[in-house]
């Protein structure tokens, strides 16, 4: 497992953020990786401020480009005071969805943390619009913090599907959390149960068809913890039946889970289903943070 080496943080210093922040100068503290404090003057609004101004005063805006340096800074020392790290601060003008991940590149970030938008998000987006594009954009392991970080992660739930993805999800869910409990969930319904139902098959004979894909999973599911290469003492493992998104909500408050971590995509030809019913419902009713991973970059 590769430790993790780097992380950014982007702020646009709202309160949501700033426990972003702090989330992820706490992970930086418990691992020993490098963070990046980063805050992005939407260049759309600094233009419009430019065309209001005249010539006499465009002194004005680098004075609040200043006032917003000197802002970050605050925020940075502050994180220094509480978490014993020293971010690298980078204030920058342009596109925030593009700055944000042109700066991902340039120092190799394998954790970005952003801050869901609370009071006033639209439902249908499920989360804040930047975090939203950048979570659709990148290939990189995004965090969406929603709660304040009072300490670290102590129970990880991890949704796995038994693809490829669920072993770097579990390696992923180790890096960030390395010293919490993991809680492994597969989640299953017997394939057209309701339509053998209406065809007459009787309760008895889909009650052992439960019984067998429970089985077949359950194997599987000791399969991907020998494969991992975890610690076994450290992993839960929980198969349910019933509609995967009811049952990820149901047990990270059953099992107190103060993490997440899912697959931005699912398997085969659940991808786009498992990306537009599952994750996003996700992001948008739990409380504990969540953090999307997607297939490993090549």
């Amino acid at each position: 497992m590769q430790p993790l080496r780097t992380i950014l943080a982007t702020t646009d210093l709202s309160a949501l953020a700033r426990h972003a922040v702090a989330r992820a100068a706490l992970i930086a503290a418990e691992t020993g990786a490098r963070l990046s404090l980063q805050h992005v003057v939407n260049v759309g609004a600094f233009d419009a401020l430019r065309h209001l101004l005249d010539a006499e005063s465009a002194g004005l805006q680098q004075k609040l480009l200043d006032e917003v340096g000197d802002e970050v800074q605050v925020l940075a020392a502050d994180i220094g005071r509480r978490f014993g790290v020293s971010p690298d601060v980078h204030v920058m003008v342009g596109s925030v969805q593009g700055e944000i991940s042109s700066h991902a590149d340039a120092i190799d970030a394998e954790l970005l943390v952003l801050g869901a938008r609370g009071a006033g998000f639209v439902r249908e987006l499920l989360i804040g619009s930047t975090t939203e594009r950048v979570l659709r954009k990148t290939r990189r392991s995004l965090l969406v913090v929603k709660q304040i970080a009072h300490e670290t992660y102590r129970r990880v739930l991890l949704p796995v599907d038994f693809s490829p993805r669920s072993v770097e999800a579990l390696h992923r869910a180790y890096t960030v959390a390395p010293q919490a409990e993991l809680v492994l969930l597969h989640a299953f319904e017997v394939p057209f149960e309701g339509k053998l139902r209406y065809a007459g098959v009787d309760e008895g004979a889909i009650s052992g068809l439960r019984i067998q894909a429970k089985r077949d999973a359950t194997a599987k599911m000791n399969e991907l913890v020998a494969a991992a290469g975890v610690d076994e003492g450290r992993v839960r493992r929980l198969v349910l039946h019933g509609e995967p998104t009811a049952q990820i909500l149901a047990q990270e408050q059953e099992q107190d889970c103060d993490l997440i971590v899912i697959g931005k995509r699912g398997l085969g030809l659940f991808e786009e289903l498992l990306l537009g019913s599952v994750t996003k419902h996700i992001l948008a009713q739990s409380t504990a943070d969540v953090l999307v991973i997607d297939r490993p970059r090549d």
